[in-house]
């Protein structure tokens, strides 16, 4: 399992997680398309427009391995501003490669790309 070095670990003062330790021995978590919905607490929506700051200050526009990055973080935006960069993709793989849709992003998430929202929220 890929480590990204220097990607944020969680939001600062909260519990939400972006990236995990080690590898789990029975096999990467698949990826999973989660809905969001319009009622989802403010403190999920932040750490979704600061997880998806992080994808694009580290990686912007390229594709990336999944490594070390958080299934359950990414399955927020897998399908919408994350999507897979290879055919076949495997989801439940540490060396599946993804991408950042940026549109998608900036439409979702504006204020992501300015400055790193991890460092302001």
């Amino acid at each position: 399992m890929l480590k990204h070095r220097g990607f944020p670990g969680r939001l600062p003062g909260t519990d939400f997680q972006f990236t995990v330790r080690r590898a789990n021995a029975k096999g990467a978590t698949p990826l999973v398309r989660r809905e969001r919905h319009a009622d989802r607490k403010p403190a999920d929506r932040r750490a979704d427009e600061a997880f998806m700051s992080a994808l694009w200050m580290y990686f912007g526009a390229e594709p990336f391995e999944r490594g070390n990055l958080d299934a359950g973080r990414l399955s927020w935006l897998f399908g919408r501003e994350v999507l897979p960069a290879e055919d076949p993709f495997d989801p439940a793989s540490y060396e599946a490669l993804l991408r950042v849709d940026e549109a998608a992003a900036r439409r979702s998430f504006p204020g992501a790309f300015d400055d790193p929202a991890w460092e302001r929220i």
